[in-house]
């Protein structure tokens, strides 16, 4: 399988896991979970439970693009072994995103994001231009 569907499989894991570390941080900070208002719960949430709701939408923003450029990839006929650095970089960019946004260091998030962003639109660029 082409790393750029491996990298696929695991990004797409990010966000189910930043949400059930955001619903242990949301029990924690309230001492329950409120299932007949959950946004409006969510909307309260303070420190790094905030943090981690964040994440968890950016890593579900960046996982849509990510994986419209795959597809886009897929149906070029590029050789896909000639995305796998780009699959790879977009990964390290994505493990390192929450981790810098939990930690409030948003400098270091916004470099790990571009980083990502701009691997992704190498994909893209790079299939659009073998078509």
């Amino acid at each position: 399988m082409p790393a750029l569907f491996k990298v696929l499989f695991i990004v797409s894991l990010f966000p189910m896991v930043l949400a059930v570390l955001g619903g242990y941080l949301r029990y924690r900070q309230f001492g329950r979970f409120d299932n007949n208002h959950p946004r409006l719960q969510q909307a309260q949430l303070t420190g790094v439970a905030s943090r981690v709701l964040a994440a968890q939408n950016n890593a579900w923003e960046a996982l849509i693009f990510y994986a419209v450029m795959c597809v886009l990839a897929y149906v070029s006929g590029i050789g896909l072994q000639s995305l796998s650095y780009a699959a790879w970089l977009f990964l390290l960019s994505r493990i390192a995103h929450p981790v810098f946004y939990i930690l409030g260091m948003a400098p270091f998030r916004s470099l790990v994001f571009i980083i990502g962003w701009f691997s992704t639109l190498y994909i893209g660029i790079q299939s659009l231009v073998s078509i």
